[in-house]
């Protein structure tokens, strides 16, 4: 027979046993909960289910499903430029640029993140050190870090044979900027200093690059004063691997609105009248078209702080540096859309070895 106690104490063993029942469900629920709807889960050092914490808003927003992955990027490692062109979106807002320890470091995170291609950019890429610190660069991509593509985008104006002879074997593509065959039209546009002539000085780089084997790129941007132009016998003549032709973009800060240094508003084009200069130049083969559509989200942009840039609402947005929190993190933020960037024809034949061009 049993004595009240024992029966006390079953019962008391009989809820105990449900209670941890119920608390092993739970907390089984809620893992399962996580797993599906993607919520982060902390554990505890002896491996118990803590609770819950949920991402913000932001973060979700920002972060992917799917990890992306930086095949391409564009490296703006500053914003310094001895030119003054009227819509440019990446202006002289600071003068800084990082030691080049540190920008060696980012493009080794890149590289391990997946990184194919670099292209430098600025401001004017050649303007810091006179070309030496972007030249150590390049070297460095191509021969430590042995990327495929290797490419810089300058107005061409300090270029000189000196930095071809020294750093020409390590660049895969040079593009020039250049907006008109018209002299008066590039100095209007700001794509000039002094008495200097913008078109002499692309046909020499043209050379250079035909000399010192590396791709010669062409990239220019369509706006109210070059839009009526035909270029189609001067682009046929150079005859550049690519032609980039982009319509004037509009960028919050930079070239529009309040605290920005260019007032790009004039410059701007309509989407038929980019359209039209598109079918002018339709027999140029080499012709790669971008709308501002196309712009927007479908580069990987690098700051001079190696922060990525969301330019989908019209501004730029600026990540966390992936020298503070890594490139899987920080290109949750980015704004890059992948597929767009396929479409624009982003991915090509970019090494100089797979073009086998005739030099």
């Amino acid at each position: 027979v049993c004595t009240s106690n024992q029966v006390g104490f079953a019962a008391m063993l009989m809820q105990f046993c449900f209670k941890n029942v119920h608390s092993f469900l739970a907390a089984l629920l809620r893992w399962i909960y996580m797993l599906v709807s993607g919520t982060q889960v902390q554990q505890t050092p002896v491996g118990h289910i803590s609770r819950l914490k949920t991402r913000t808003k932001e973060q979700k927003e920002g972060s992917s499903t799917q990890l992306t992955t930086p095949s391409s990027v564009n490296y703006h490692f500053t914003r310094q430029c001895n030119y003054k062109c009227g819509f440019c979106f990446h202006t002289a807002k600071t003068s800084f640029v990082l030691p080049i320890e540190e920008a060696k470091r980012g493009l080794r995170l890149l590289k391990e993140a997946g990184m194919e291609k670099v292209n430098f950019s600025g401001g004017e890429p050649f303007l810091h050190e006179r070309g030496n610190f972007l030249g150590e660069l390049v070297r460095y991509c191509k021969q430590e870090l042995q990327l495929p593509s290797v490419s810089i985008v300058s107005n061409g104006s300090l270029i000189t044979e000196n930095w071809f002879q020294k750093y020409g074997d390590y660049l895969d593509i040079l593009a020039v900027s250049c907006d008109s065959f018209n002299e008066d039209t590039n100095k209007v546009i700001g794509r000039g200093q002094g008495r200097k002539s913008h078109l002499d000085k692309l046909h020499q780089v043209h050379n250079w690059c035909r000399d010192y084997k590396v791709a010669f790129k062409i990239n220019s941007v369509i706006n109210t004063f070059n839009v009526d132009e035909d270029m189609t016998e001067q682009i046929t003549a150079l005859n550049p691997v690519r032609w980039k032709v982009f319509q004037c973009l509009i960028i919050e800060g930079e070239n529009a609105g309040e605290n920005s240094l260019r007032e790009a508003e004039k410059f701007v084009i309509s989407d038929q009248q980019f359209q039209d200069f598109l079918d002018r130049h339709q027999s140029v083969k080499c012709l790669v078209p971008e709308s501002n559509q196309k712009m927007r989200d479908s580069y990987l942009i690098l700051d001079e702080y190696m922060r990525f840039l969301d330019c989908r609402e019209g501004r730029k947005d600026p990540s966390k540096s992936i020298l503070d929190v890594g490139v899987e993190e920080a290109i949750k933020f980015s704004g890059f859309d992948e597929k767009m960037f396929l479409k624009r024809g982003g991915k090509y034949m970019w090494s100089k070895e797979d073009m086998k061009l005739e030099w």
